[in-house]
Parts: structure tokens; C-alpha cells; sequence
């Protein structure tokens, strides 16, 4: 089972919820897809006992063999190679690794190369295997990465993938092929306008899904209504707790201190599992 942790907006709570729910599944596997900012190691801290390069095949050309044809510019949808007046010009920063230019390469005159775009460690916390990647600085494209990292999900345990926040090309790259959604937001104006987007993003998706709100006891009920006209399960609700905060601020998981909580977040885990059953009967009996 492979629960993605999302959230339309950053701040929302997403890693607090992550990293305690892996907490109470204890034998889970935790993949931090946060590439650009991973911080699920600082609650968790695992020892890491790998640490790996990871690249993209890039384009390079034989211009003893090119002819300027421009057959690399027309298939190339991203505009990393162009060609012009018979010169390949070539933008790494901008190639997805997919290829094609070296494919339909009439002269065979592409070959790739690997160019280093981060890093990637795993290690363990306690019963926890835990991956997470690391972005090279000014790398403009996360999804790479990403999908290198989820490459080490190992599908025989609990996995909980913690996600960017947003909505953009690094979520959609996360959560894609998770078995569920779990979407953490709070109960604010700002908070249903991201919840909203993140919703319809999970929809096209086509993935089973339910909300985590959290600070439930402040702000407006405008989240709760939302959910229940669209039908979205609340599976969890968090009141505001300074303690909660005071924890986070320190780098603590909060579950080893507030063990009042635990409560929750096993009636989370109860939920989820609730929601995938229902959608794996619902799936039957359609067929």
C-alpha cells in the first residue's frame, strides 16, 4: 500500500503527518519526494547508510556527423536542442532525459550522457527504511529526481511518500500510481482555495482520497462544508495545540512526547484503510 502525503499550500502540516503516521505504522517505509526541500529526516532521523548520485541522460552531438538537419529540434517537446542555420544548439537544463532527439537522429550523430542532478540516501529509523532525494542547487526540474527516488519504493511494506506542497509538475509527479491520497490542509480561506486545486489534481489522477485537517479548532468550517458537498472523507482532525508547534519547532517527532495524540492518528490509519477497502469494492462492482 502506497499512501501519498500531499497539501495544496505549504505550512499546512503535511511532514508532521507523514512522519507520525510512519511513526505509529512503525515497519513502514518513508520516501521523502520533497526534493527541493526535504525536511521528513528531521523528525525521523535516520541513519543513512547509502548515498548514491543521481543523473539524466542528456544529449551530446558528433558535429563530425551532424548535418544540421533539424530533425533533434522537431521532436524535442521541451526546445532543450534547437537547430539553427545548421547549428545544434543544446539546453541541458531543459531536457526531461527522454531521448528522442538521439532516437530519431538520422545520422546517428546523438549519443547521451549522464549529468549529475542530485543525490540520494536511504538509511533506516528504528523498524523505518527511509529514502529521500536531494536536488542540486539551481537544477531547475524536480520530477527527475523524483521519479529516481520512487524507483525505491518497496512495494511489500507500507509506504508513505511525503510530497512537495502545491500543485504543480513535482506533486503530480509524487503522487502518481499512489494507491491513496491523504490531503493535509487547514481550516482557512487560503487553505480551501489550495485544497480545491489539490482536489481536482487527485481527481484527474484517479485516486482514492481524504483530507487531514489540521488546527480544526480555529479558522472557519468553510474546509468541512467543502468536503462534505463533494463527498471527500475528513479522516483526521487536529486541534491547535502550541505544544504541537513547539515540537515541530524543535526537530521532535510529536507522537514520542504527546502520546495523547496516538488516538488520532490511529483512527487515521483505521480511516485509510477503511477508504481502500471501500474503493477496491466499489472498483468490483463496476466490473
Amino acid at each position: 500500500m502506497v499512501i501519498a502525503i500531499a497539501s495544496g499550500k505549504g505550512g499546512t502540516g503535511k511532514t508532521t503527518v507523514a512522519a507520525n503516521l510512519a511513526f505509529m505504522l512503525d515497519d513502514a517505509q518513508v520516501i521523502d519526494c520533497d526534493v527541493e526541500e526535504p525536511n521528513a529526516h528531521l523528525f525521523l532521523k535516520p541513519v543513512m547508510n547509502t548515498k548514491e548520485t543521481a543523473g539524466l541522460p542528456v544529449p551530446v552531438v558528433d558535429e563530425s556527423l551532424c548535418t544540421g538537419c533539424g530533425r533533434c529540434g522537431e521532436v524535442c517537446q521541451y526546445s532543450a536542442i534547437v537547430v539553427i542555420q545548421k547549428k545544434v544548439m543544446v539546453f541541458h537544463e531543459l531536457c526531461h532525459g527522454c531521448g528522442a532527439c538521439a532516437y530519431f537522429c538520422p545520422e546517428k550523430a546523438i549519443r547521451e550522457e549522464e549529468r549529475e542532478i542530485g543525490i540520494i540516501e536511504s538509511g533506516t529509523a528504528g523498524g523505518l527504511s527511509f529514502v529521500h532525494g536531494i536536488l542540486n542547487i539551481g537544477e531547475p526540474m524536480a520530477p527527475p529526481l523524483i521519479r529516481k527516488v520512487k524507483e525505491r519504493i518497496e512495494r511489500g511494506r507500507t509506504v508513505i511518500i511525503d510530497a512537495p506542497p502545491g500543485t504543480s509538475c513535482p506533486v503530480v509527479e509524487t503522487v502518481r500510481d499512489a494507491d491513496f491520497c491523504v490531503l493535509v490542509t487547514e481550516p482557512t480561506p487560503f487553505g480551501l482555495n489550495d485544497l480545491e486545486l489539490a482536489v481536482e489534481m487527485v481527481r484527474k489522477l484517479g485516486i482514492p482520497m481524504g483530507v487531514v485537517i489540521n488546527s480544526c479548532t480555529i479558522g472557519d468550517s468553510g474546509v468541512r462544508e467543502y468536503c462534505e458537498r463533494e463527498g471527500i472523507p475528513v479522516l483526521m482532525s487536529m486541534p491547535w495545540d502550541r505544544r504541537i508547534a513547539e515540537q515541530y519547532s524543535s526537530g521532535m517527532l510529536m507522537l514520542r512526547n504527546l502520546r495523547e495524540y496516538r488516538e488520532h492518528y490511529g483512527s487515521l490509519i483505521t480511516n485509510i484503510r477503511a477508504e481502500l477497502s471501500r474503493d477496491e469494492t466499489a472498483h468490483c462492482h463496476q466490473r
